[in-house]
């Protein structure tokens, strides 16, 4: 492939910025578009503009594919702001940026080298090699698998809801289910805030969900690994980690829900046993990171929010349309435990060392993450007036890009939306940023200082 380090430096001097620069700068901007579309009169059901503050909070969920509503999306937004709702969610969920420099690049245009380190940064790449057919592959396979999703839907919506309303459903929910957003318009067929408890028990959709959810969650590096698997008959360490977490976090999940709310008669209590199993895999697998739900999230156990909460903050993969840490975070430091526990020097996973700079960003990000989740809890505190759990609840699902809540979003205050708003955009493009800022300092070989090794006794 061949690299042109001038291309696009003069009239795109956009590709100028550093690739961390770039995609924070492009969700802002997705952003603050979809904020003055969705300000717009038409884009509201009454024809009354829904103001700025509620604008930029459902913008922001939007983009940052998380969920979290200030009214219910059937009937508060029109047909017009509902379309607006989706173009961010698919736009946030692959990433303006991926999605710009991939039709820049089929357009017959070269990318430069800055702009493939930008696209390699947009969707968690591990290098600039083969980049445009990376791209092209995230483009088509996003689009296909929500067709395919959108028509595997059509079988359950169009019977329940006509041609014309079922397709479109169907097409909406696949997009947002992809994407790992959350939002639904059920609420003018449930009722408000009632996402899809009427759905519990369909086989048709109690699969085809999870299974875009759990899809887009696991990471456009995971992909492109799987099909290439035919061609190096071998999975990267990466995707194997991602694959065994993914797993047994959805599992632990379903085992500990279907415990924990079997006989709650207000989520899985008055469900037959086919019901209770379907209900709950489906939060499991929601919790992680997408914001469905087909129980009462404030009907559950505080032992189930805690750990909805859990699952919220380790969320999906990296280079994924989910949040959270991410589940490599989690699984590096978890077998990095392991390691100092059993006596060694060095990480070990299945067989492969990993590098101590990567504990170090993990363990960064995790604490960082942690630490940005209290501080937000306490001020929401002080701004709202609700119980602990529930300001805890809403701002891991915040930051974890999630969307669950335990009914309070509705009734926060401007300055609690506001707050929430910037926890969402921390959230999506957060550690991220600061783990690509970590590895440019960590690549200067060349320290001027030498300090002395001190001593500090831990634990």
């Amino acid at each position: 492939m061949k690299i042109s380090l001038n291309t696009m430096k003069t009239k795109h001097s956009f590709f100028s910025l550093s690739p961390t620069n770039i995609i924070v700068i492009s969700f802002a901007m997705l952003i603050a578009v979809g904020a003055l579309f969705l300000s717009m009169p038409y884009s509201s059901a009454n024809g009354i503009s829904a103001g700025f503050v509620d604008s930029l909070f459902t913008a922001t969920s939007a983009t940052c594919v998380t969920g979290l509503v200030i009214a219910d999306t059937a009937t508060k937004w029109s047909l017009a702001g509902q379309f607006i709702i989706l173009i961010l969610i698919q736009c946030g969920g692959l990433g303006i940026t991926t999605l710009a420099t991939f039709f820049f690049a089929a357009s017959g245009h070269r990318l430069s080298y800055r702009g493939m380190l930008t696209a390699r940064e947009s969707v968690g790449g591990m290098g600039i090699e083969g980049i445009t057919r990376l791209l092209r592959t995230i483009i088509l396979t996003t689009f296909g698998i929500e067709a395919a999703g959108a028509l595997l839907l059509m079988i359950g919506f169009v019977p329940r809801f006509g041609a014309a309303n079922g397709i479109y459903m169907s097409i909406f929910h696949s997009v947002s289910a992809f994407c790992n957003a959350g939002f639904d318009i059920m609420g003018a067929s449930f009722g408000q805030y009632n996402g899809f408890a009427g759905f519990a028990g369909d086989p048709v959709f109690s699969l085809v969900i999870p299974a875009l959810i759990i899809t887009g969650g696991l990471g456009f590096i995971v992909w492109n690994d799987i099909f290439s698997y035919r061609k190096n008959r071998s999975l990267m360490l990466h995707t194997r980690l991602v694959l065994i977490i993914t797993a047994i976090l959805i599992s632990s999940g379903f085992v500990l829900f279907l415990l924990f709310e079997y006989n709650n008669p207000s989520t899985l209590g008055g469900m037959g046993i086919l019901e209770k199993i379907s209900a709950a895999f489906f939060q499991s697998v929601t919790s992680r990171t997408a914001g469905f739900n087909t129980i009462s999230t404030a009907g559950l156990r505080e032992i189930s929010l805690l750990l909805t909460m859990l699952l919220m903050f380790i969320g999906a993969a990296p280079g994924s349309t989910g949040g959270g840490v991410k589940v490599t975070t989690f699984g590096i430091l978890l077998y990095a435990v392991v390691c100092q526990i059993r006596g060694r020097k060095e990480t070990v996973i299945m067989k492969h060392r990993v590098h101590s700079s990567v504990v170090s960003r993990a363990l960064a990000i995790f604490a960082l993450s942690i630490s940005l989740v209290i501080a937000i809890t306490v001020i929401l505190m002080l701004t709202e007036k609700n119980t602990l759990i529930q300001t805890l609840f809403e701002a891991v699902s915040a930051f974890g890009t999630v969307g669950l809540s335990t009914g309070i979003t509705p009734g926060l205050s401007p300055a609690g939306k506001i707050i929430l708003s910037a926890v969402m955009y921390l959230g999506r493009i957060g550690p991220l940023t600061f783990a690509v800022s970590v590895a440019m300092k960590s690549s200067r070989k060349d320290e001027a200082t030498i300090y002395p090794e001190g001593k500090v006794a831990v634990g």
